[in-house]
């Protein structure tokens, strides 16, 4: 199958709504305390919206049908300057998923390197993301792709 990664458009939004729903739910089971399973992070409208905001590229991995495989929320944000700390500009990864039937297919490193290029000709120092905790394939995956753990969060729960 040969996939292809390109700048999401309106056509785009029915099945991203699709695979944030999948991607909520995997939240909800990890993290019920916190996500409402049947929800999503964005709705249609909140779509049309972001695929504006050049600040906010998504990306979508699609097939030779030009159907969406899988997504990329991404974030360009700059480290202010400060006494102590270097300012820079960097990609954060908001949101990144494959189709569940299309895993396995090197849709998501096809996507995540993607982003990586995106961000080097933007002129990034780095690309984040944050993973939940109990989220271990999304971790595996991320690690594979050579990541390295950069700070954590951590909570306690009263």
């Amino acid at each position: 199958m040969n996939k292809m990664v390109r700048k999401a458009e309106n056509k785009d939004i029915d099945k991203i709504l699709i695979l944030l729903q999948e991607v909520l739910e995997l939240h909800a089971k990890i993290r019920p305390d916190i996500f409402v399973p049947g929800t999503t992070k964005y709705n249609k409208e909140d779509l049309e919206e972001l695929l504006k905001d050049e600040l906010k590229p998504i990306y979508v991995a699609v097939d030779e049908k030009d159907e969406v495989l899988g997504y990329a929320f991404c974030q360009i944000k700059e480290r202010p300057a400060m006494p102590f700390m270097v300012q820079f500009k960097y990609l954060f990864i908001d949101d990144l998923c494959v189709d569940e039937s299309c895993r396995g297919q090197h849709v998501g490193s096809r996507l995540f390197e993607y982003v990586k290029e995106e961000a080097k000709k933007l002129g990034c120092y780095h690309v984040t993301l944050n993973v939940w905790e109990g989220n271990d394939n999304a971790n595996a995956f991320y690690e594979k792709m050579g990541m390295k753990t950069l700070e954590r969060q951590m909570e306690f729960i009263l």
